[in-house]
């Protein structure tokens, strides 16, 4: 379903993020993202001189290496277009990242070692999006592991977003032992308690 019909506007600016995930012939993976911001218009910048429509204002890069854990073995970035001369030199320091896991506080820990003034702000940017698409890629590690799972552990992903809160039917239908919303669970007869009134 599109978005409601927008009021006549003009197109001033474009950020393209774009992730990808890789599975290496050596059994790591590698996330990759890269950033471009782009005006539909002429401007000035002190440096660079005129920046023509569609010339990047950003274009930027980084790699992340990690292994099914979701440890960080390797960190890179580059900066091909950068409002200053001096911005390309913020790429290195996201070296600093090795060693950390992408796990519940990442940004948090990824601030404490490259924000503020350690680090570029739109590379840090890329790092949100990066770990999300490093737990698409890893998927079939994931699934292989909830298939191992004992029966009764309660997956990851419930309560972590609106359609796998344990109160919704993606719950209810993929994991009914889980399910927490009104109604009978799966497999319960009619007039059976339920979920929350069979809580203690």
């Amino acid at each position: 379903m599109p978005l409601s019909r927008p009021t006549p506007r003009e197109l001033i600016h474009t950020r393209a993020i774009e992730c990808l995930g890789y599975r290496r012939a050596d059994g790591l993976w590698e996330i990759e993202a890269r950033i471009r911001d782009t005006k539909t218009y002429p401007f000035k910048n002190r440096w660079r001189g005129e920046v023509a429509p569609g010339a990047p204002l950003h274009d930027m890069q980084v790699r992340l290496t990690i292994d099914e854990n979701f440890t960080i073995h390797a960190a890179e970035a580059t900066t091909d277009a950068s409002p200053h001369r001096i911005c390309p030199e913020a790429a290195p320091p996201m070296a600093a990242l090795k060693g950390l896991r992408i796990a519940p506080g990442w940004m948090k820990a990824v601030k404490a070692r490259l924000g503020g003034t350690q680090g570029c702000t739109h590379l840090v940017e890329l790092l949100g999006p990066m770990a999300t698409t490093a737990f698409q890629t890893l998927y079939p590690v994931l699934a292989k592991r909830g298939a191992e799972a004992p029966p009764d552990a309660r997956p990851r992903m419930i309560d972590s977003c609106y359609a796998w809160s344990a109160e919704r039917d993606v719950i209810r239908e993929f994991y009914p032992k889980h399910y927490t919303g009104p109604g009978p669970q799966p497999g319960v007869g009619p007039g059976a308690a339920t979920a929350k009134e069979r809580a203690p």
